[in-house]
């Protein structure tokens, strides 16, 4: 396929490939609503560039399930109700998703208090999963309900019966 080198990701993804998943938001990186996993990590798909992204493993909430198995933080926006309108949740999964996963590995937040490495990761506290969330926007305000979703979320990642 070929594209213009100012083309971004998210631009592709919608109108290419037809994955209507990564919604735009803002257009400006603010929002978060377009977050995709780019080799694992965030990144906002409307400030990638698919030139950059050339190579790389892009993947969407619709590449999160395992088949008809939802991925574990899809699954728990389901029972909790982790939505309200829905036009931010993609984004948030996709957030919560690669939260987890770096906080699996020890990567500090802003209000992480210990940052020695020998500490392990900190416990995946309210305010941990609020700074660790912070660039994903939710216009009608379901944060209280996208905490405790991630907190069930990531421990059924780790195997542990949920609070």
């Amino acid at each position: 396929m070929r594209v213009g080198h100012r083309t971004t990701v998210l631009d592709v993804l919608r109108e290419r490939l037809g994955l209507t998943g990564t919604k735009k938001g803002c257009d400006q990186g603010q929002c978060g609503a377009c977050t995709v996993l780019l080799d694992g990590r965030r990144a906002v798909a409307c400030l990638q560039l698919v030139v950059a992204a050339q190579g790389r493993e892009i993947t969407t909430v619709e590449g999160l399930a395992d088949g008809d198995r939802l991925h574990p933080v899809q699954q728990a926006f389901l029972d909790f109700d982790g939505f309200q309108c829905g036009y931010c949740t993609l984004g948030q999964i996709c957030s919560a998703v690669a939260m987890i996963e770096e906080h699996a590995a020890g990567w500090p937040s802003a209000v992480t208090g210990d940052i020695r490495p020998e500490s392990g990761p900190p416990p995946l506290t309210a305010e941990e999963i609020r700074e660790r969330m912070s660039g994903n926007l939710c216009r009608c305000g379901a944060y209280v309900t996208i905490v405790r979703v991630a907190v069930r979320a990531a421990q059924g990642e780790r195997g542990e019966t949920a609070v």
